[in-house]
């Protein structure tokens, strides 16, 4: 049976990282998106172009129902999910805790922590040994945000990624005896276009200098954590959490 790998929010950044190391780790990939269309058909070319299979598959991932066509294109176009890695989510704009309103928490949690529920669930019906599957592993991007209460302004964005860390704990629990691993990736600062609306490059510059290795973290060095997770190399690796931070 093939390995097939699904990455929501893959169109850039950290996901396309991880996309691109799936597919030239022997995964079929699916490269999930919510807007970045022209980036995740980019992914998807460079996939193909070094050999391997790939395809870009739109859907809001924060809503059940798309999340559902999603892994149900999945299962028509690539076969059945064997790792998932739980990478979409957003920052929201910087905004002190007596600011926020339910707008921003709405977003923040749909996207953040509500997908985690969709996508886990679709993920588990196919891969739990009472449904047919022959399990397989599941990987949460969190933050080390969650463990430390975020930047200024990013307390909400902090509590959300927090419950990543208890979710993991309770869905490997869960399914663990069902052939499923789960674990949780704490990514710290890393280099990507989302550091554009809190900060840009002095938040970055602030950052770095206050991290034990002195710089911030590369895509490519948070995906070889996320794929060893989901490998075969990790295998009684189970309910961890894995910070990828720098010392931070």
């Amino acid at each position: 049976m093939d390995d097939v790998l699904i990455v929501t929010g893959a169109g850039r950044g950290i996901g396309a990282a991880i996309a691109r190391l799936g597919a030239t780790s022997g995964f079929k990939v699916c490269v999930n998106y919510a807007r970045s269309r022209q980036q995740a058909e980019s992914v998807v070319a460079d996939i193909r172009s070094a050999g391997g299979t790939a395809i870009a598959v739109q859907a809001d991932v924060s809503d059940r129902a798309e999340a559902k066509r999603l892994f149900e294109t999945v299962d028509l176009e690539l076969g059945m999910v064997t790792a998932l890695v739980n990478n979409a989510g957003i920052t929201g704009p910087l905004r002190a805790t007596a600011e926020v309103d339910s707008e921003l928490l709405d977003q923040l949690f749909a996207t953040n922590v509500y997908s985690l529920f969709w996508c886990c669930g679709e993920a588990v019906r196919r891969m739990a040994r009472k449904h047919g599957g022959s399990g397989g592993s599941i990987v949460n991007i969190g933050s080390i945000a969650s463990r430390y209460g975020g930047m200024a302004g990013m307390v909400a964005y902090a509590a959300s990624k927090g419950a990543l860390d208890s979710f993991t704990a309770g869905l490997a629990k869960e399914v663990g005896h069902e052939g499923i691993r789960v674990n949780c990736l704490r990514p710290g600062t890393t280099r990507t276009d989302l550091l554009g609306p809190i900060g840009g490059d002095e938040m970055a510059a602030r950052v770095a200098a206050n991290t034990p290795l002195g710089r911030l973290g590369e895509p490519e060095e948070i995906a070889e954590a996320a794929i060893w997770l989901v490998s075969g190399k990790s295998s009684f690796t189970h309910g961890a959490v894995l910070d990828v931070s720098g010392g931070r």
